[in-house]
């Protein structure tokens, strides 16, 4: 059994990016249920995945909503926000129904009012100290917000199209999201001392949540989108040094960890994420470059389409494993980190059966009845 209809279009490198994504995140999440081993320093690291989702997310979304004008007609901006809303707000809503309705669901006590999760202005108006139940859906906020600006910034470029207009929007965004980052820290981050929990809870809530201060990664990937669809000379060129994207990419995220050696820092703060994103841009680009290593790896379909609902589930099958399942876990060593896992990809594999799918399916019969076909591989 086929889970997506459309699976033979799927990227393998992509699924592999995706699959890399979602462990990497959980790693970050567990680190601290686990005693120190192998795992130890890809977890400190882990939450660099959700940098790699927004890079992942740039390139498909920009890929959809770009490639319609190759073939001279506009992309419909209505059937684009109609397959979103199918592809996000079932799972999402379900997992929030459950946050809500059953208090022992969290993974903390604390939970924001249902607004802030219901108009996605939660990675705004966080309150972390209190509220940390359901935090990581800020990275959806900031994905939401993007979806809604994109496509009629896209219409906006296009109605007068040049490459120099292209070119100045790029890196306008990168030098808005250096300066801004460079700003708030100072001004509203080391105003604290240093090792005061203040300075951290500063930095969470006005650094690394706002959508405003996380662009670069999504700014990359639509970048790549734009390369490959109007440029493909470029695009086909850059693609057949498979091998050089990967070291290249590699170096640059291995670069960033450097500047993220202190999390915190003033260094990492403005100049590691641009640094990160274009980094996990080259290692997307390698994954379908057909030289590289990275586009010959199979098996990772599976885990790339239950990536949504594992990212909303993990966090809360950690912490039932931890308090319910003691036997499991209180070793804290490979067979925790088996459970774990095990426990997540179950629970994800049922939301994805009983809400993702049906709804993803019905997206379909949807577009194929407007002639919009819905793309569910391509895209998500």
């Amino acid at each position: 059994m086929r889970l997506l209809d459309t699976s033979s279009a799927r990227e393998p490198g992509l699924d592999l990016m995706r699959a890399i994504a979602i462990l990497w995140v959980m790693l970050w999440h567990m680190r601290l249920a686990l005693r120190p081993g192998i795992w130890s320093g890809p977890g400190n690291y882990g939450w660099m995945g959700v940098d790699l989702f927004f890079v992942l997310s740039g390139y498909l979304i920009g890929s959809q909503l770009l490639r319609p004008y190759t073939r001279g007609r506009l992309p419909s901006i209505g059937g684009f926000y109609m397959r979103r809303a199918f592809r996000v707000l079932p799972a999402y809503l379900t997992v929030l129904l459950f946050y809500f309705a059953i208090p022992g669901f969290r993974e903390a006590p604390g939970l924001s009012p249902a607004w802030q999760f219901l108009t996605f202005t939660e990675n705004f108006r966080i309150d972390y100290l209190n509220d940390q139940a359901f935090s990581h859906v800020w990275s959806l906020c900031v994905e939401e917000h993007f979806y809604l600006v994109l496509p009629l910034l896209i219409l906006l470029l296009m109605s007068r199209p040049s490459f120099g207009k292209a070119l100045g929007v790029i890196l306008g965004i990168l030098c808005f999201g250096i300066a801004i980052r460079a700003y708030i820290y100072l001004h509203h981050v080391a105003i604290f001392p240093r090792d005061d929990y203040d300075f951290a809870l500063a930095y969470v809530e006005k650094i690394y949540y706002p959508t405003h201060t996380r662009l670069d990664g999504l700014l990359v990937g639509v970048t790549l989108a734009t390369i490959k669809t109007f440029r493909p000379l470029w695009w086909q060129s850059v693609i057949s040094h498979g091998y050089l994207l990967l070291i290249s990419g590699l170096a640059l995220c291995a670069c960033a960890m450097w500047l993220f050696s202190d999390r915190l820092s003033f260094s990492g703060s403005v100049m590691g994420f641009p640094v990160l994103a274009i980094g996990l841009g080259l290692l997307i680009a390698s994954s379908i470059a057909p030289s590289s290593p990275l586009s010959k790896v199979r098996g990772f379909s599976l885990l790339a389409a239950l990536a949504y609902s594992t990212y909303l589930t993990h966090k809360e099958v950690i912490h039932f494993v931890y308090h319910h399942l003691p036997r499991l876990v209180e070793a804290r060593g490979w067979v925790a980190l088996i459970a774990y896992f095990a426990f997540s990809f179950l629970a994800a594999f049922v939301l994805y059966m009983a809400i993702e799918r049906p709804f993803l399916r019905m997206r379909e019969r949807i577009s194929s009845r407007t002639g919009k076909p819905a793309q569910l591989a391509a895209t998500g």
